[in-house]
């Protein structure tokens, strides 16, 4: 099918956009760390499901120590690590900030791509992805003026927190990109990443003494509703999509498509959350939607 990677990678951001706003709407009700952990903990059981009808097994026991290996660690890094770098930007930098690093992420997957996978782009296409990173940083940058940062002392911390989010996303996307070669299935694949971000998380709110009282919060029935919700398009059919884009397109490609939650979540923002969008966000949704579309005809 012509595009099938960058079809894939523009479902993803489409589902990543639906997610973010059930998340929220859940983290509002019962705290990020409860989200975090449920949504990962319901997607490992839709995902051992899915895998069981689909093949058979449980879980894909014959894929190999090296390829169980390169899933796992990306699943840490994707899951886990990056999750809690990215969260932690959050908190420090505001949301808009933190986000406008994360449009780094595209950056450093052609770099990485280029280094450990010998792939390379023609100069259109990385003009489109500069003109549809441009596009996104300027939504997300609107009103990065105000940050919220009530200590400045912690500015370079979060800038070098949200920085490594990015860079723990497009590390996590090589090595899935490794773990799925000779056409292994994103199914497979997507399962093996959720076991190991689902143990890594756990470990470490039991560690902390926090995972019964995060279990406790879910009777908030709406909340887990959100959360099922976020989950399902989410770590499931998003990530599966995510998984599926990068061995049908270039990793610089479909890292850019997967990169447009912010300008998805523009016309969200204005109906769900009555927010108020300038024209400059306009006009960086055109821009970003214009670099968008031509990465599938250069």
């Amino acid at each position: 099918m012509p595009y099938a990677g960058e079809i894939a990678a523009l479902v993803t951001s489409f589902c990543w956009s639906f997610n973010s706003v059930c998340f929220t709407l859940a983290g509002k009700r019962v705290g990020s760390a409860t989200v975090n952990v449920a949504r990962l903990f319901m997607a490992l059981g839709m995902l051992i499901f899915i895998h069981r009808v689909a093949y058979g097994a449980a879980f894909p026991w014959h894929a190999g120590t090296q390829r169980l290996v390169a899933l796992g660690i990306s699943g840490l890094i994707g899951f886990a690590l990056g999750d809690a770098l990215l969260f932690e930007a959050f908190v420090l930098l505001g949301a808009r900030v933190a986000m406008l690093l994360m449009t780094l992420s595209p950056v450093f997957s052609v770099l990485l791509a280029r280094i450990f996978l010998h792939q390379s782009l023609g100069a259109a296409k990385i003009a489109a992805i500069l003109a549809t990173l441009a596009g996104i940083a300027w939504v997300v940058g609107e009103g990065s003026g105000d940050t919220g940062i009530e200590r400045p002392n912690h500015w370079v911390l979060g800038v070098l927190l949200g920085v490594g989010g990015a860079m723990g996303q497009s590390v996590g996307l090589i090595l899935s990109q490794v773990g799925m070669a000779d056409g292994f299935s994103p199914v497979s694949a997507n399962l093996v990443r959720v076991v190991a971000g689902t143990l890594a998380i756990t470990a470490w709110f039991v560690a902390r003494g926090r995972f019964v009282d995060i279990a406790r919060r879910l009777v908030d029935r709406r909340a887990s509703l959100f959360i099922f919700a976020g989950a399902v398009t989410g770590p499931v059919i998003g990530v599966g999509f995510s998984l599926y884009s990068i061995t049908h397109t270039s990793m610089g490609v479909a890292a850019t498509l997967m990169s447009l939650s912010p300008v998805i979540l523009l016309p969200v923002s204005v109906l769900v959350f009555k927010e108020h969008v300038s024209p400059r966000a306009w006009a960086g949704t055109v821009l970003s939607i214009a670099g968008a579309a031509a990465l599938f005809w250069v």
